[in-house]
């Protein structure tokens, strides 16, 4: 009998062992995918609200992808691609391309300036400043690029920024200078690939989000807000320049208007994991998501500007 009950106890151990190991297992099966793309320029911010998130919410596995905004919010409109969370660096992106077929509303939830980055290896880096620093990039031997507008904001923003200097330091001229001694062979889809040739030595300045050149802790010239397309104070002088991309359709044409900076982010009409993305929202609109915004360079927005209240979901109304 002695035996028997330990061959008992040792066939229940055994099972409650195994049932252990299923429910840990299933678990993991059931943790929900949300899937979020965004801009690049969010990278870093939006891997520190995954991280919260998650440690928030568990039974979730955020999945990002960054790129350019267009490309961006394109592999919706263009590839199908079902995601739960879109993010735009500029917010007319996804009004343009997405409103109201893919999506109904959006909210306006940061904002950011342009900069122009380096390194201290960069040519004339104990020289330049917010002065001078378009005589810098036209001296012979100095190598300087953006991103590619068609696909990226800042890329297009940049071509903003140089027309309002050309007004600002009343230099006739000074746009076409900077266009033509910037070759195409530089112009990168993306800020990542920028910075990745700025760090190498191959490019000595880069027009980019000040967010990111405070990311990647590297020195920067902070513009004047006149050209930066940081401030609604010069909202009206910003609107004084344009540049044109191009459209939804081959051969058609947007014309992107100078606008202070601002992000923007939505949940598409057909998103696998709507209860997950709502949630996602929620979080990064929450005063814990603003205070990683604000740390990474990136200012909240707030109250939160929608375009559309009334078809925001419930949840999110509060803001």
């Amino acid at each position: 009998m002695k035996k028997r009950s330990i061959v008992v106890i040792m066939g229940v151990l055994i099972l409650m062992t195994i049932l252990v190991g299923c429910s840990s297992a299933n678990s993991e099966v059931v943790k929900e995918d949300l899937v979020v793309i965004h801009a690049g320029s969010l990278a870093i911010p939006f891997q520190e609200i995954e991280e919260a998130f998650e440690a928030k919410y568990p039974q979730y596995d955020v999945l990002r992808e960054a790129a350019g905004s267009r490309t961006t919010v394109r592999k919706v409109t263009d590839l199908g691609k079902l995601v739960d969370v879109v993010a735009s660096a500029d917010y007319t992106v996804i009004e343009e391309l997405m409103v109201p077929e893919y999506t109904e509303w959006y909210a306006n939830f940061a904002t950011n300036e342009m900069a122009i980055m380096y390194t201290e290896n960069s040519k004339y880096a104990d020289e330049i400043n917010a002065d001078n620093w378009y005589d810098i990039l036209l001296k012979d031997g100095v190598k300087y690029s953006h991103s590619e507008p068609n696909v990226d904001p800042c890329g297009y923003r940049s071509q903003l920024v140089w027309q309002l200097a050309e007004k600002h330091y009343n230099k006739p001229g000074l746009n076409d200078e900077l266009i033509e001694n910037c070759p195409e062979n530089l112009i990168r889809p993306k800020e990542v690939d920028l910075i990745a040739m700025l760090e190498a030595g191959e490019l000595d300045y880069v027009f980019i989000y000040k967010s990111v050149a405070k990311q990647h802790e590297l020195p920067f010239v902070e513009l004047p807000e006149e050209i930066s397309l940081k401030s609604n104070k010069f909202a009206d002088d910003y609107k004084t320049v344009s540049f044109d991309i191009n459209g939804k359709e081959p051969g058609q044409v947007v014309t992107k208007i100078g606008l202070p900076m601002v992000y923007g982010i939505t949940i598409p009409n057909n998103a696998p994991n709507e209860k997950g993305a709502i949630l996602f929202m929620d979080f990064l609109l929450s005063e814990d998501g603003r205070k990683i915004m604000e740390k990474n360079g990136q200012p909240p927005i707030f109250p939160i500007e929608f375009n559309d209240r009334e078809v925001v979901p419930e949840d999110l109304q509060k803001y």
